[in-house]
């Protein structure tokens, strides 16, 4: 991106306060796009709805992305015409794609126990146990400190979670159990309470990222035998679902989870097995 554009896309993201990965999220696309309008000879502040419109076609039918992800792109480059080169935008000549939501996997809690109790790896287990004991996303879980997990309060603090929100949530005793012996196996040389709770192996001064925690669950479901739809967001899923299943009220899994609208929440009642449960299917009915 040319210095000039990053100077501003910067300048509105300080101003606004916006957490590190939407502006790394913007940041990328926008340079995607311009990287596209390079290609094609135009500028960006020549470039026109049709060039725009282009684009999208590349997105859907040449890199065969999805239409969240192209909805995702359209609204870095609205970002990027509106506030970067003030210049109008036409809804109507650049339209969001229709986004079908597909029904997220549930899997049975013994399933996900065995899951990730038969994670040999110490610092993979403790992980994968606060994504489902604690219903974290995986960038939430990757950039824990040390001093996050409290032991006496039984919650896990949540700092700069999706939408620069902070929260707490609950801690598993299982969790905490696992995490005491991944502490006395990987931090045998001390550490300090801002330390990362899961620091890369490479350099110990970052934490883990999000690309290190889908690795994980993908080694340790092709030890399982599952499909490419358990993922790090399913163990978030379950959490929820399962929580639900045991009579926990709708306000304090939105809490937990951090949603901000109880809409968000009220989904996971969708996959609830008692949703269905004492219904008959007509096939049983008891026919001659």
């Amino acid at each position: 991106m040319d210095s000039i554009y990053s100077k501003e896309v910067e300048l509105y993201f300080e101003l606004k306060g916006s957490p590190k990965a939407t502006r790394e999220s913007y940041n990328c696309r926008v340079n995607v796009y311009l990287k596209f309008l390079h290609g094609r000879g135009v500028t960006p502040e020549n470039s026109t709805d049709r060039d725009i419109q282009q684009f999208i076609l590349h997105l859907k039918n040449d890199l065969d992305l999805q239409p969240g992800t192209i909805n995702n792109y359209i609204s870095a480059i609205k970002f990027f015409n509106t506030h970067v080169l003030e210049r109008p935008w036409n809804a109507h000549r650049v339209p969001r794609m229709l986004n079908r939501k597909k029904m997220p996997a549930v899997f049975p809690r013994e399933d996900v126990m065995l899951f990730i109790a038969g994670t040999a790896n110490l610092k993979h287990k403790a992980l994968l146990s606060l994504l489902y004991g604690s219903g974290l996303r995986a960038g939430e879980a990757a950039k824990l400190r040390i001093s996050d997990i409290c032991s006496k309060t039984m919650q896990v603090r949540v700092d700069g979670a999706k939408h620069g929100t902070d929260r707490y949530t609950i801690l598993s005793e299982s969790s905490l159990s696992i995490l005491r012996d991944y502490f006395r196996a990987y931090f045998k040389l001390g550490y300090g309470r801002d330390d990362w709770l899961f620091p890369s192996t490479a350099d110990r001064t970052k934490h883990i990222t999000r690309k290190a925690v889908a690795k994980t669950m993908q080694k340790r479901r092709e030890e399982m035998r599952l499909g490419p739809s358990f993922t790090p967001r399913t163990l978030r899923t379950c959490f929820a679902t399962h929580l639900l299943e045991d009579g926990v009220e709708l306000a304090y899994i939105q809490q937990m989870l951090g949603h901000r609208d109880i809409k968000t929440t009220a989904q996971y009642t969708l996959l609830t097995s008692k949703s269905m449960m004492g219904v008959r299917s007509p096939l049983d009915g008891g026919a001659p």
